[in-house]
């Protein structure tokens, strides 16, 4: 057998192991009745869920789309991988990045553990041509191995990535947003008129926040229960600004104070913040321009500058 099929043996018995690896795993966590029970009610909530759809009014992209989720949603219950402390914690970051569903934390697992094989699956193909590692068998399972766990985060930070963005957004319009919600409550509307007028303005400003205050609105609304609204919104937005309004809020509520006083100190105290914040950017600026401006601009400088004397120079020693 010549090197190359071998190698390329090697590389396949590594991706077989992998795969072998995890269906033992995906066995010892799932075998019993407890999986087989689980799966049943699965199956029934599914078939339910396509008796009920109606498929005439859904478009056949919108329909391939919420089959894909459904599967990977499926994928990622059967997953062992990760316990129910961090798929809670997969929750609240999917919440945080505007994906309210109950199977959005299902989602994230499947791609991530898809993007682990696909990252390892790649790494194995490449064989002996990996730098350092690709001669010896050993240091290619355990880039192998390195991949997958790469390839499993980037999901992750990608989904950090928009929450944060999300966030900064909403930050910014939310001194807007209270001076709205001012308005609203000084001329006599409720806590949820208000909330709702305002979730309409800012739908074309800041669709998140909109979003968000349009949910709460709902919830006021539907349950009655101003505090737990309230927490909800917090938890979902998870900002301290949001949360000093949640607190204000909370605490005109139960002891009666005026509502609209207290939003407006908390909008004036809002405001001032984003103006500092603003002065801080602008401050931080001069600095961070300095390296750009002695790779890119100083040199071009220098040589329209010096440029004509440095040829005149050159002329001279050459005669």
């Amino acid at each position: 057998m010549s090197p190359e099929n071998t190698q390329t043996l090697i590389n396949l018995l590594m991706l077989l192991a992998l795969f072998a690896a995890l269906a033992i795993w995906w066995q010892t966590k799932h075998g019993g009745n407890r999986g087989r029970i689980a799966e049943r009610a699965r199956l029934a909530v599914r078939n339910q869920q396509l008796i009920t759809a109606p498929e005439d009014e859904v478009v056949e992209e919108e329909a391939f789309k919420a089959r894909l989720v459904r599967r990977l949603g499926a994928l990622g219950e059967k997953l062992p991988l990760f316990d129910a402390k961090y798929r809670a914690k997969l929750q609240r970051d999917m919440v945080q990045s505007g994906y309210r569903s109950q199977s959005a934390a299902s989602v994230l697992l499947s791609v991530k553990f898809c993007f682990g094989l696909a990252a390892a699956a790649v790494t194995i193909m490449m064989g002996t041509h990996l730098p350092v590692v690709g001669p010896y068998p050993l240091m290619r399972g355990v880039a192998m191995l390195g991949a997958f766990i790469v390839g499993m985060m980037i999901p992750e930070y990608a989904v950090s990535f928009r929450s944060s963005r999300r966030k900064k957004r909403m930050a910014g319009s939310l001194p807007d947003a209270l001076d709205l919600l001012v308005i609203c409550t000084n001329a006599g509307n409720s806590l949820a008129v208000s909330i709702r007028r305002v979730a309409d303005e800012l739908a074309t400003i800041c669709p998140p926040l909109s979003e968000e205050f349009m949910l709460t609105a709902d919830e006021l609304k539907l349950s009655g229960d101003s505090t737990r609204a309230l927490m909800s919104l917090g938890e979902r937005i998870d900002l301290p600004s949001i949360r000093a309004l949640i607190s204000t809020l909370t605490q005109s509520m139960r002891y009666g104070t005026p509502i609209t006083q207290a939003l407006r100190t908390l909008s004036r105290t809002e405001r001032l913040q984003h103006i500092v914040s603003l002065e801080e950017k602008a401050a931080k600026l001069a600095p961070k321009m300095v390296l750009p401006m002695m790779l890119f601009i100083l040199p071009a400088v220098v040589a329209v500058a010096a440029g004509p004397a440095v040829i005149q120079l050159m002329d001279f020693l050459h005669k």
